[in-house]
Formats: structure tokens, C-alpha cells, sequence
């Protein structure tokens, strides 16, 4: 089980990652009595810096995630949808450099590193008429200069690159990275991008475990809204991703009847707490709770009618 916990700065728990660290827990707090009964062995990893960082692509290369036989968490969402598919996500530094000047009294002494960004962000303008619709590019300056009457000599800021796949994200980030070396090209700026983390991969469902869970689900009444557009959360990104190209793994969203608030708004993180949020909670616990228990015996089945062929 895996129990994400970091909050957006600013916004607090506005992607619910509360709840996931509670459904995680209490999922395995269920299964405990049950466990040597079931053949089951219940591990509950801390996965820190899903919001940015990559926290469960270190702890996969660090050997965590060996030996598992299936991953899983569930998601808090406007709706609930049984099969997420996010998309894999690259999240980069960039920089530029210029060189200072008073604005007013020699400005042609100046190398603007704020005009750099401004001919970057256009051209990434641009660039979206002709990219698909599976792709996103989006970012924030962090740096934009100190002082109005000085020519900006340094700037600075975080972008995203989203795609369906590893392959298309890396064809798209060539062509984003163009339009920044354009920024530094029109302006004689120098250009620095560095890679935040490993980019986080698309999330392949293991479709058996799916299936166990979406039962389990309505079982408990949940009603997935597969025609929501809210389910445009499958375009957001997750290192959990990562693991579920190793690891068969479930990533389902769990509603907690917050329309019209949408993730990462601060109307979402008041709709993490209270009524609709605490049964989600118990709702998605209990489905994930059980779906382990199908999948363990759907397995062991599997393995005796191996031992039988033989």
C-alpha cells in the first residue's frame, strides 16, 4: 500500500494526499488480522514527493518495491473512476543569464534575462497549435528580476512537460526546448536546463487487480463516472507511474463529491475533510483491503493449476 503525504505549497492537501496516507493505512490495518490466514504479507510504504521530487522512483531504484506481487493506492477525485492512466511528466529548472544595466540610464548596456522568458513563453504559445491533444506544457517564472529600474540579469522558473508515453514526452521536450533556446538566442542570454527528477512514466494498470477493485467498489456502492470531465485527471502525472512498469499495480480515484472544486484548487482541500471525505476513505480502505485478498487467491489458484499441469 502505498501512502502519499505531501501537501502543494500554498494550497495545502488540495490533491487529497491526506486521505491516500489514511486509505493506504487503513487498508492494512484491515488485512492485518487476516494476513497469515490469507498468505498475505501487507507492507505500507511512505511515498514522499509525488507532487514533485519522484520519491517512489527512489525508492524503486533503492530496491523497495523487489519482490511485490501487486502496488496500490487509491486517489482522491471529483468522481470516482476505476482505470487511471496518467501521463508521464518531465519537471525541469530552467535559467537564464544576462547581464544587469540601469534601465532608464543604459539600458543598451543590459542583457535582458527576463525578455529571454518572455520570447520562451510566446514561442511555447505557438508551439501548442501544433501539438496533440495527449501532451501538455505549462510553468511558472519563480525569479522575474528584483528592481523595475534594472535590467533583469538572472531569471528563473519550473516547467512540465506532459505527455501519454515516455516516447512522446521526449519528442515533445526537444521542441520545448527549443522555443527556450530561442528566448536565449533573441536576447544573447546564456540558457541552463537541469531535470528536477527522473521523469515520472505513463501508469499501465494491472487489468485482473482492476477488475477485483471496481467490483469491490460498487459492491460498497461507489458509482464510476467514466463520462465525468473530471476523469481529465488521467492527464495528471504520478511517480507511481514508475512503479507500475515493474510492479503490477492499481491506482483507482475515489470521489469525494467535491463538483464543481477540482484537484489542486483550494475548494478540493476543503472537501478532504468531513462526511463525503471520511466514507471515501472507508470506501476505498475496504475495496483495496478486499482486492488483495482476491488477487491473493486468484493467484494461489493460478499456481496449484500450474502445479497440477505439471
Amino acid at each position: 500500500m502505498c501512502a502519499e503525504y505531501d501537501a502543494l505549497p500554498g494550497l495545502g492537501h488540495a490533491c487529497g494526499h491526506n486521505l491516500i496516507a489514511a486509505i493506504a493505512v487503513g487498508a492494512a490495518r484491515a488485512l492485518a488480522p487476516l494476513a497469515d490466514a490469507a498468505g498475505l504479507t501487507i507492507e505500507v510504504y511512505g511515498t514522499p514527493a509525488e507532487e514533485g521530487g519522484g520519491g517512489k522512483i527512489e525508492l524503486l531504484e533503492r530496491g523497495a518495491f523487489a519482490g511485490l506481487d501487486l502496488a496500490m493506492m487509491a486517489h482522491p477525485a471529483p468522481v470516482d473512476v476505476a482505470e487511471a492512466r496518467p501521463f508521464a511528466v518531465s519537471h525541469s529548472h530552467v535559467s537564464y543569464r544576462g547581464k544587469s544595466a540601469h534601465a532608464a540610464a543604459y539600458p543598451e548596456q543590459g542583457v535582458n534575462a527576463a525578455d529571454a522568458f518572455t520570447v520562451a513563453q510566446v514561442a511555447i504559445g505557438l508551439l501548442r497549435q501544433q501539438l496533440p491533444d495527449t501532451v501538455r506544457v505549462h510553468g511558472v517564472m519563480t525569479n522575474g528580476g528584483q528592481a523595475p529600474n534594472a535590467i533583469p540579469a538572472h531569471t528563473e522558473g519550473r516547467w512540465y512537460v506532459r505527455a501519454e508515453n515516455l516516447e512522446q514526452l521526449a519528442e515533445t521536450e526537444s521542441k520545448v526546448w527549443r522555443c527556450f533556446e530561442a528566448g536565449a538566442v533573441a536576447t544573447g542570454c546564456t540558457l541552463d536546463i537541469a531535470p528536477e527528477s527522473k521523469p515520472y512514466a505513463e501508469f499501465r494498470a494491472d487489468q485482473a487487480a482492476l477488475r477485483a477493485y471496481a467490483r469491490n467498489a460498487a459492491g460498497l456502492g461507489r458509482v464510476f463516472d467514466d463520462a465525468s470531465p473530471a476523469r481529465r485527471m488521467n492527464r495528471a502525472s504520478t511517480d507511481m507511474g514508475n512503479v507500475s512498469q515493474v510492479v503490477p499495480a492499481i491506482h483507482p480515484y475515489v470521489g469525494i463529491r467535491s463538483l464543481p472544486a477540482l484537484n489542486h484548487q483550494p475548494e478540493f482541500a476543503a472537501h478532504c475533510v468531513g462526511g463525503d471525505a471520511e466514507k471515501a476513505l472507508l470506501d476505498a480502505a475496504t475495496a483495496l483491503a478486499w482486492t488483495a485478498i482476491d488477487v491473493a487467491e486468484d493467484r494461489a489458484e493460478d499456481r496449484a493449476e500450474g502445479r497440477a499441469a505439471r
